[in-house]
């Protein structure tokens, strides 16, 4: 159960309450509505990450999928297996994600991204080796993209968790 109360669409200006309605309504939304600018830039770089830039989309869902499953953001999974599923990601990955270093169904860069994931999220910075491996695979582009993608989706999970944001039905979520 949110820990607030979500924001009123009827009582959203405009633009708000546009993009709210333009993302289903859905409640991490209707949450961040209440700081209308706030909500404008989180959108815009979420929008970066997600739909602009060269990271291999398969790769990004995997990682921010891994992401919500380590800071124990449900709402995130759900969302982001869906998401990753329109994406490439497979089935048997996204059944995966949990245990991922005793699956085959990865491949060398996809283990490097989960490695790199995992030490972002749980140690703060990846280690020399775990760097080093997954820079060897992608372009500097890719790997600055790859990091934000992971720190987005840590303060995304967090905010999910700090302000309860209620689950939807898979396909209501963003």
């Amino acid at each position: 159960m949110a820990r607030i109360d979500y924001s009123d669409p009827a009582k959203l200006d405009g633009r708000t309450a546009g993009i709210v309605a333009k993302n289903r309504s859905a409640n991490i939304f209707r949450m961040m509505a209440h700081s209308p600018d706030y909500l404008r830039q989180y959108c815009r770089l979420g929008a970066a990450i997600r739909f602009r830039g060269e990271l291999d989309p398969v790769l990004r869902e995997l990682a921010i999928t891994r992401t919500g499953i380590l800071c124990e953001a449900p709402y995130e999974v759900a969302a982001h297996k869906r998401i990753g599923k329109s994406a490439g990601v497979t089935d048997a990955q996204n059944a995966a994600l949990e245990n991922w270093k005793g699956a085959t169904c990865f491949d060398d860069v996809q283990r490097a991204v989960l490695a790199f994931t995992d030490e972002v999220v749980t140690l703060r910075k990846p280690t020399d080796a775990t760097f080093d491996a997954i820079a060897a695979k992608l372009t500097p582009g890719a790997l600055v993209e790859l990091q934000l993608s992971v720190g987005f989706y840590i303060m995304t999970s967090k905010f999910l968790e700090t302000f309860g944001i209620d689950m939807q039905p898979v396909e209501d979520l963003v």
